[in-house]
């Protein structure tokens, strides 16, 4: 079977399966729409630390556990982890999982983090190199405010395009499927959703300066992904239950669809966006949604694929979108570019 199709869409050959998944969030989270969904929220958003670097680890720490308890495996049992934050030098991570002592890759792409984790770990079962692979990302409100923008105690008012950056991580394993086991033992595995085909996205940058808005920064990026995807796919926005993309808002949401429209698609009957759906508008003032590395992941964990697992919905494209924004290269005048990794994830299959 070919694996590559069109310009740089990856197809797998035996599609991965996510076996299992957990989300672990802090507060404000779970008093959104999908708290009572995640596995476990946090009442202290310091996670029982004494700083907020260490708590995102902390976090990181409790999403690996509660993966493996779910799955009833060991972290031995990994072949590897994919993982990585928004930190600078990936601390949060590096710091979070450094105890279940497996070999890691370190990765960054800001708020697509998840999707470069899973189409990684895809790729590695896919090839051969592994039957288990964790792939898992983690944010925090305070250690991205203090990182990227101002210290909590400046009180600085946050305009309404701004994002509320989600406090959280979540974490997948990412399995090799059992192509030719019987009916009986697929039904025993009970995989939760397949990885079917991935394409990795491209740096876009129209030059957008603003940092205190994420969506208009990453929707360029999202658009060029999907529309990649569909154009070497074949395929029609209509032929998905949903285009769910991870954090661009509302703002980036109406910028987005424009874009798609100037391209000659229409995505606004499927497109979903997890920054808006992770917190309420009316009720969390978080103005044009949630953001973050967790945002994206911690929505796809709990909601999204739970209904392809129970069949509610059969087949999503999921386009965790990330800006590229760096504190040196803002502070020098430099513009904030995007990616878009856009990953196919299927209802279980016989």
């Amino acid at each position: 079977m070919k694996k590559k199709q069109g310009n740089s869409t990856i197809v797998f050959e035996n599609a991965p399966v996510i076996y299992e998944m957990s989300s672990v969030t802090g507060p404000k989270e779970g008093e959104g729409p999908l708290g009572k969904l995640f596995d476990e929220v946090w009442e202290d958003p310091m996670i029982g630390k004494s700083k907020w670097e260490e708590a995102e680890s902390e976090l990181q720490k409790k999403a690996v556990e509660k993966v493996l308890e779910k799955a009833v495996m060991n972290a031995s049992d990994m072949d590897c982890i994919f993982a990585g934050d928004l930190l600078g030098q990936i601390i949060a991570t590096s710091f979070g999982i450094a105890s279940f002592n497996r070999p890691t890759f370190g990765l960054y792409g800001a708020c697509s983090t998840v999707g470069e984790a899973l189409m990684l770990a895809a790729v590695h079962i896919d090839g051969g190199f592994a039957q288990n692979v964790l792939a898992l990302t983690s944010s925090h409100f305070a250690s991205a405010e203090r990182q990227f923008r101002f210290p909590l105690e400046y009180g600085n008012q946050r305009p309404l395009s701004a994002t509320w950056t989600v406090t959280g991580s979540g974490a997948f394993i990412v399995s090799k499927p059992m192509c030719a086991a019987s009916e009986k033992m697929r039904e025993q595995l009970k995989h939760k959703a397949r990885i079917t085909s991935a394409t990795p996205g491209k740096i876009v940058d129209y030059g957008v300066r603003d940092s205190m808005n994420m969506g208009a920064c990453m929707a360029p990026a999202a658009c060029d992904t999907i529309y990649n995807h569909l154009k070497d796919m074949h395929e029609k926005p209509e032929d998905y239950d949903h285009i769910i993309t991870g954090d661009l808002g509302y703002v980036g949401h109406d910028i987005l669809l424009d874009l798609m429209q100037q391209r000659g698609m229409d995505i606004s009957k499927q497109h979903m966006d997890c920054g808006i759906e992770i917190f309420d508008r009316e009720t969390q003032d978080t103005h044009s949604g949630g953001s973050g590395c967790a945002c994206s992941a911690v929505t796809l964990a709990s909601m999204i694929v739970p209904k392809l697992a129970s069949g509610e919905w059969k087949k999503v494209l999921f386009v965790p979108t990330g800006a590229l924004l760096s504190p040196i290269s803002f502070n020098e005048g430099k513009s904030v570019p995007g990616i878009a990794h856009a990953i196919v994830l299927e209802a279980p299959g016989k």
